[in-house]
């Protein structure tokens, strides 16, 4: 007759309770308020650096993380600023400015969390963004008008910040001027003697918000000049460089400023495919003055953004989470200045 089988014995791997803040007071041999304090780096109260230590090693040892949720309850607000994933792939700028942005809002003890709602736009994404409860939200871009702040601010966020070409009731407001951008690459131009001039307008979706205001800043800047401005759509391909390319001499342009540096890197080797020698020939200028504009040959003329650090940013965020009754402010953060090189 088969024997059946004894069960198995309960699994040492069940893990027990999670542990509080009251055993690492025990552990650590100090009250409860004391972790508090040292795990949250309050500077409520002054405590000695062997005490922290610790009490920190307590904590450690006990696998003991604060729970944030429990903390906001006390604070009466979250640590939680919410950022919008940009809808178009971010370039290696946005990253570096979000990367520092992070990192100086993490100093002040934030925690950043980008929201990956594609397609929400305007109210409907404040509605999902209020949802997390955030005590700031910063907003790259447009698309936020002012119910979307209200709605925001009625859900608990001290603090929101609007980066983008225009200012929105109740945000606070960096304002992004592309045309800067664009305007700068028109006069460096017209001051290198060209005349006919090329726009290169990207015709991937989403990107219009900053190319449109690009293309008007070199309009503006040939304006009352006998300067002409052609805009060139182009999709992100080597086909439809190459295409463009071929066709470049009909045109009968003598410099180009092509959104920015990618798409400058795209076009200058299509041209120099056919045959067109820059600058000799065509004036090449891009714009975000990134590492591979110096790498090309000729060295790529660029357009030098100076957005606004994440260092300042950080703080105006917390200086409206301190007080939430500030009123907005408007900030002209955008700077922009041509990097003169080989190609133009």
């Amino acid at each position: 007759m088969a024997q059946i089988p004894e069960p198995p014995a309960p699994s040492s791997a069940v893990p027990s309770a999670a542990p509080t803040s009251a055993d690492v007071a025990r552990l650590a041999g100090v009250s409860r308020a004391t972790v508090s304090y040292v795990l949250n780096n309050s500077s409520a109260v002054r405590i000695s650096e062997a005490t922290r230590r610790r009490v920190q090693e307590a904590a450690e040892e006990l696998g003991y993380v604060p729970h944030a949720a429990a903390r906001s309850l006390r604070a009466g607000h979250s640590r939680m600023v919410l950022m919008p994933s940009p809808s178009v792939p971010a370039g290696p700028l946005y990253s570096q400015f979000f990367n520092d942005l992070q990192w100086a809002l993490g100093r002040l003890d934030y925690t950043v969390v980008q929201y990956g709602g594609m397609g929400l736009r305007g109210d409907e994404a404040a509605r999902a963004w209020a949802e997390l409860r955030p005590v700031a939200v910063i907003v790259p871009g447009g698309g936020l008008g002012p119910q979307g702040v209200h709605v925001l601010k009625r859900s608990g966020a001290r603090a929101v910040v609007i980066m983008g070409p225009e200012c929105i009731e109740g945000a606070h407001t960096l304002l992004l001027d592309h045309g800067e951008v664009g305007h700068s690459a028109g006069v460096h131009l017209l001051a290198r003697g060209r005349r006919r001039i090329g726009v290169v307008t990207p015709r991937e979706p989403g990107l219009d918000a900053f190319s449109g205001p690009r293309l008007d800043g070199v309009r503006r800047a040939v304006d009352g000049t006998a300067a002409t401005v052609t805009e060139l759509p182009l999709a992100y391909r080597e086909d439809a460089a190459a295409g463009l390319a071929g066709r470049w001499r009909s045109l009968g342009l003598d410099a180009v400023f092509t959104y920015n540096d990618e798409y400058a890197q795209l076009l200058m080797r299509a041209l120099q495919d056919e045959r067109v020698s820059v600058p000799d020939e065509t004036a090449v200028v891009g714009a975000d003055d990134l590492m591979l504009g110096r790498l090309l040959r000729p060295r790529l003329s660029t357009v030098h953004i100076e957005l606004p650090s994440g260092q300042d940013l950080a703080e105006l965020v917390d200086r409206a989470v301190r007080d939430p009754a500030c009123a907005p402010r408007v900030h002209d953060s955008l700077g922009a200045r041509v990097v003169h090189r080989e190609s133009s």
